[in-house]
């Protein structure tokens, strides 16, 4: 009788509905470590996504939130066999959990290599989303890549359809930096950002240049994801830029937004 008593229990708690932590955003962050990025630039991208989610005006959007809480994902890709969760999924709430997560990414090496596959990456993005422990009141991926070519796994078209169709959106850093491979000669990078990657309501590209300009626009790109809405995003952008006139170096090129 006790066995059967305990297998009962067993039972019951094995098909018990798992219980979701709710929070503002669910974001997963997908960072280029293909085949153009040398191991400099994969240190040089961390740092820029460390510095921003420390940055106090980050901070800032995530508090003015409802739950005043997001969980967050690093993930570098590359081919359609190579992407590497860097730091796993991590609630961030405030000062203390945004320098535990930037600590964590800098620490492990570089396990991403290969030619790009952005149509795997995105669907990795969607998994990662599907299958967390969390319910965010959104849902975003944020792809950063110095090229927008597709060489091998799923097309970019399939994985964005996918995405998009299961309400999460795509953000799209175009990564212009002179010294992280430059600008593609053969095509406009952040058109073809605009036209074949990001998607969803409101989804946008944000552009750096310049090594100096990454991080600031990375940060203004967390901003713009994290604040639930454009007012307070802007509100944030304004106080950042009256305080810190590097943020006025941000996206020079465009900054192209979808209509809700």
């Amino acid at each position: 009788m006790r066995i059967l008593f305990a297998l009962l229990a067993w039972s019951l708690w094995a098909t018990a509905p798992v219980v979701s932590e709710e929070l503002d955003l669910e974001l997963v962050l997908l960072a280029d470590a293909t085949g153009s990025i040398d191991d400099a630039e994969i240190r040089f991208q961390r740092q820029g996504y460390a510095d921003a989610i420390t940055d106090p005006s980050v901070l800032n959007a995530i508090a003015s939130n409802a739950y005043g809480k997001i969980a967050v994902t690093y993930v570098e890709w590359a081919d359609m066999f190579s992407q590497d969760v860097v730091v796993d999924w991590m609630v961030i709430d405030g000062p203390a959990s945004a320098q535990d997560f930037a600590t964590r990414l800098m620490e492990p090496p570089r396990r991403a290599y290969g030619r790009n596959a952005i149509g795997a990456a995105l669907l990795k993005g969607k998994e990662l989303i599907d299958t967390n422990a969390y319910t965010g009141l959104r849902r975003v991926i944020d792809l950063s890549a110095d090229s927008a070519n597709n060489w091998n796994g799923p097309t970019i078209s399939e994985a964005r359809e996918a995405v998009v169709s299961s309400g999460i959106v795509i953000n799209g850093l175009a990564v212009l930096c002179r010294h992280c491979s430059g600008r593609p000669v053969a095509y406009d990078l952040e058109d073809r950002f605009f036209r074949n990657i990001i998607g969803g309501p409101a989804a946008f590209v944000v552009t750096a240049d310049s090594p100096e300009t990454f991080a600031d626009a990375v940060r203004k790109k967390l901003i713009l994801e994290i604040a639930a809405r454009p007012d307070d995003a802007d509100a944030i952008l304004r106080q950042t830029a009256r305080l810190d006139t590097g943020l006025s170096r941000v996206a020079p090129a465009r900054f192209l937004l979808v209509p809700n």
